[in-house]
């Protein structure tokens, strides 16, 4: 044993070069925290769009792809950077799915005006800020500069995401900032 080992550090040599991890299956076993994550309550989404993207996460694709993939319009959205009548509507689709109707601050959010009026970011700030009343939090990711990309989740799992997104590569923000 060597002279720097710590007995008290069990996971010392865990991670190092010569763990024996299995990083397929760990990176499906993330893909499968995040999709709970992303669909709370609904276990059977969470494994449709497990199904969809096991194959390419098996075969090495990028986590990030394989899963917006899987998860567009279902569980999370993708829209082009000056496109707010995407985001209204793939936002609002989603938050419908928890019951919750996001109050835009005008009787039509489809308006020709209010869409001309407000940026893809006005739309995530409105939206997280509404469905932080009903304790869910619209998470975005970087997606590149020509897209915004996010999803919602419950308020409970804010930490959860953070770290699942985080190893799967995701750079996730809550959509207030």
């Amino acid at each position: 044993m060597p002279h720097d080992h710590d007995p008290d550090d069990n996971f010392a040599r865990s991670f190092g070069d010569a763990a024996d991890i299995d990083e397929d299956a760990a990176i499906e076993a993330l893909a499968w925290q995040l999709l709970l994550l992303v669909n709370p309550g609904d276990e059977a989404a969470a494994q449709a769009q497990f199904e969809a993207c096991r194959d390419a996460l098996d075969e090495g694709a990028d986590p990030v792809a394989t899963l917006r993939d899987a998860i567009d319009w279902q569980a999370g959205f993708h829209v082009d950077a000056d496109d707010a009548a995407a985001a209204i509507d793939a936002i609002g689709q989603l938050a419908a799915r928890f019951d919750v109707r996001i109050d835009w601050g005008v009787d039509d959010p489809s308006d020709e005006d209010f869409v001309a009026d407000i940026d893809v970011p006005g739309v995530i700030g409105i939206a997280f800020d509404r469905l932080r009343e009903h304790h869910y939090t619209l998470w975005t990711w970087d997606a590149g500069h020509d897209h915004h990309a996010g999803w919602i989740t419950r308020q409970d799992d804010d930490e959860a995401v953070q770290l699942v997104a985080a190893a799967l590569g995701f750079h996730v923000r809550p959509g207030s900032g």
